[in-house]
């Protein structure tokens, strides 16, 4: 796989990109028409899909800042990262310990756009146009070996991104190949669409391989997630439907008639 850089594929505004529908169920800004047709699309399939993604940012907010407040980590790599949002990994790892330092990875070049702007003055923090599959090109890079030393631990962050990766790319595989990257003492982070509903699933898949220009992979089950993490000890409670990991509050029950969820958690390297 060869690497590119941002002038290889420039922002295309007229093909629904993930990270712009992400953010527009989100409620953000930073998202075009096409986005949003195809968010409309993928309701009439899975109307819960806002209340997912909200409900998966609250996942991430509270792992960082578990691993951040409780586990010490002041690494961080978040793989597939989006557009900026309010709460970004940075922003609640350095809320924790102003040390910690974060390198973005996203292969958008609408995020690395904005994320440069947002992260200009932040010398702790690094944004790479990368696929998360360019494994050599992330850890060689010279901002990752800036802010990452390999002997210290690193969450290396997977949220909401495997299910943009085919079967042929084997996200198992990957997991493995940034684990033994890692410091002792690290993590992975990890979590993706699942769905009991092979109807869902198929519908889903298709649209968003249609949508996107085959820039997806797949809605799994929850036993191929636990798959790729068989290698590791999951951190407490396990593997989860995501607002169940560690709650701040009486978790809200994802109800049996929503048609997906965000499943996965933290396991310790």
């Amino acid at each position: 796989m060869g690497h590119y850089t941002p002038t290889d594929r420039e922002i295309d505004v007229t093909t629904p990109s993930v990270a712009r529908m992400y953010d527009w169920l989100l409620g953000g800004t930073d998202n075009y028409a096409s986005d949003r047709e195809a968010c409309d699309h993928l309701l009439r399939i899975a109307p819960s899909s806002r209340e997912l993604a909200l409900t998966n940012r609250a996942f991430l907010r509270r792992v960082v800042r578990f691993l951040a407040e409780e586990r010490g980590i002041q690494q961080f790599i978040d793989h597939g990262s989006g557009l900026p949002t309010q709460d970004n990994v940075h922003q609640i790892a350095q809320k924790a310990d102003e040390l910690a330092r974060v390198v973005y990875v996203d292969n958008d070049p609408i995020v690395l756009a904005h994320g440069r702007t947002m992260l200009e003055e932040n010398a702790r923090t690094a944004v790479l146009c990368a696929d998360m599959r360019e494994t050599d090109y992330i850890f060689e890079h010279s901002d990752t070996q800036r802010l990452i030393d390999p002997t210290q631990p690193t969450a290396a962050l997977f949220v909401s991104v495997l299910h943009c990766l085919p079967d042929e790319s084997d996200p198992g595989a990957l997991l493995r190949d940034v684990a033994r990257r890692l410091a002792p003492g690290s993590y992975l982070v990890v979590c993706q669409l699942v769905s009991d509903n092979k109807a869902v699933r198929d519908g889903v898949t298709d649209l968003m391989a249609t949508a996107t220009g085959g820039r997806w992979g797949r809605v799994r089950s929850k036993a191929e997630v636990t798959e790729f993490l068989r290698d590791w000890e999951p951190v407490e409670p396990g593997l989860v439907e995501v607002s169940q990991w560690r709650p701040d509050s009486q978790p809200t029950v994802w109800k049996q008639g929503n048609e997906w969820e965000e499943w996965g958690g933290v396991v310790a390297l």
